[in-house]
């Protein structure tokens, strides 16, 4: 199976299957992204976890596909990827943060998956890792635009014109992966995440996954302008309501 959506109450988990190929893309895995996304517009559902069946979190694109299109029309070439690129978009315009948690590596598009979620939780020793020039491609899946968001200029030209893998450990350090474990963990880590944002204020939560995301690519004059809307807007919902009083009460508060 390439890939299953688990309901989790108020998570969806993303399950990449397609074991026997250390988790490679599959049609099956564009849907359950998709569908996640979609399904997280229900005010029940507080964060998606995505996450591998096997021991290797995504290793990008299946080479004999891309053999396959060798032969294809390059408008045909394009609209394929931009079926990955649909996928992408849908996850940063998700109303609620996606997790990944990473067991083995994140390779190709893998690793455009695992930096398009707001959170990453990593196994100790996990590679990531952007080899297309090995088969003498460029990157897509907005992977060198996430690199240039997350990491040094020279880490990236290294990285993607030299497939040289990063470890988890390197990338902790970069502050792009939150949280390293041990193997086999990364899930019980990620549930932990998942916790927090369920007991969190949704709507403020969404708000601020929106102007984080928006703030890359705007002026700071515009981000001002960002930030008081979404600030005028809060300061009179229900959330502000009840998280001021049960700070003021010392409480914890209750936004379900």
């Amino acid at each position: 199976m390439g890939a299953r959506m688990e309901d989790a109450g108020d998570r969806l988990i993303i399950w990449n299957g397609n074991t026997e190929k250390r988790g490679a893309l599959s049609p099956e895995l564009y849907a359950c992204i998709l569908e996640a996304c979609e399904l997280a517009k229900e005010r029940r559902i507080r964060s998606i976890i995505l996450t591998s069946e096997g021991p290797f979190f995504c290793a990008g694109g299946d080479l004999n596909v891309l053999i396959s299109r060798q032969g294809m029309p390059e408008d045909e070439r394009r609209a394929g990827i931009d079926g990955l690129h649909d996928v992408i978009r849908a996850m940063r315009a998700c109303p609620v943060p996606i997790i990944a948690a990473v067991e083995g590596g994140a390779a190709g598009a893998g690793l455009s998956f695992a930096l398009a979620c707001d959170i990453i939780v990593a196994a100790q020793g996990a590679k990531f890792v952007a080899a297309y020039v090995k088969a003498g491609l460029v990157p897509d899946g907005g992977l060198t635009a996430h690199l240039a968001r997350a990491i040094p200029r020279q880490l990236s030209m290294e990285m993607c014109m030299l497939a040289q893998p990063v470890l988890a450990e390197r990338m902790h350090a970069l502050g792009v992966v939150n949280t390293l474990t041990e193997a086999g963990r990364t899930m019980g880590t990620a549930q932990k995440y998942a916790d927090r944002f369920a007991d969190g204020p949704r709507d403020a939560q969404a708000a601020i996954r929106k102007m984080v995301a928006a703030a890359y690519d705007v002026t700071e004059a515009e981000q001002l302008d960002h930030e008081r809307d979404a600030m005028g807007y809060a300061t009179g919902a229900p959330e502000a309501a009840e998280g001021i009083a049960a700070f003021l009460e010392k409480r914890s508060p209750n936004y379900s």
